[in-house]
């Protein structure tokens, strides 16, 4: 890719960086000294990424409010402290593996309008400050839920005690917490052992920029 400024495009975040590690070795690939982007992604966590340049940072405030699709994978049986694989773990003492159809059902629950509480270790604030940098300093927070809405679920794989999911959301969801949840829901515990983000509103893999 050239170094266009004032743009907006997809770029592909590989399993590793943080959104702002990605960012910086992007800044510096482009020769760009304006650079931003729009939802962030966890280190473990890979997939679309829209970034702006130049005149185009001024533009990311629309592309965060757009649907968003993921391929989660999540693992129950266990929780996490960070409700992912990244977070120290405590084995949940089953008494009944759940079936499909209890997986099914429990997932229709969080389709549609809900409330949903971000993890502690998530961006969300927490007086002007992100919740994950509190939670580290071991600092005891409480975060309110939130309205939000899930469009759908699809089961693409349930093999216990891995789930895989393809989830679309609107703005404010955390795959996270929605694993976490849906563990709970079912008596079991769970939390996302891996995650995809595969479409930012129009943006797809396919559309993702070349750059080298």
């Amino acid at each position: 890719m050239n170094n266009e400024k004032g743009k907006i495009f997809a770029a592909w975040k590989p399993k590793g960086p943080s959104s702002a590690q990605f960012l910086n070795s992007l800044k510096k690939k482009l020769g760009v000294r304006k650079i931003g982007h729009a939802g962030t992604l966890d280190p473990l966590a890979s997939g679309i990424l829209v970034v702006g340049v130049g005149k185009g940072t001024k533009k990311l405030g629309e592309a965060a409010g757009v649907e968003k699709e993921y391929i989660a994978k999540i693992k129950f049986g266990e929780r996490s402290v960070t409700d992912d694989e990244e977070g120290k773990k405590t084995i949940c003492e089953v008494k009944e593996i759940p079936k499909l159809d209890d997986v099914e059902r429990a997932i229709g629950k969080f389709i549609g309008d809900i409330d949903q509480v971000p993890s502690d270790y998530s961006a969300a604030k927490v007086g002007g400050i992100h919740a994950y940098r509190l939670a580290r300093r071991g600092k005891e927070i409480h975060l309110k839920p939130r309205a939000v809405k899930i469009f759908s679920i699809e089961i693409m794989k349930y093999a216990w005690p891995f789930l895989e999911i393809k989830v679309v959301i609107g703005t404010g969801v955390y795959v996270r917490a929605l694993a976490r949840d849906l563990g709970e829901a079912l008596g079991v515990g769970g939390y996302i052992a891996e995650l995809m983000r595969t479409r930012v509103g129009e943006f797809t893999k396919e559309d993702t920029a070349d750059i080298s």
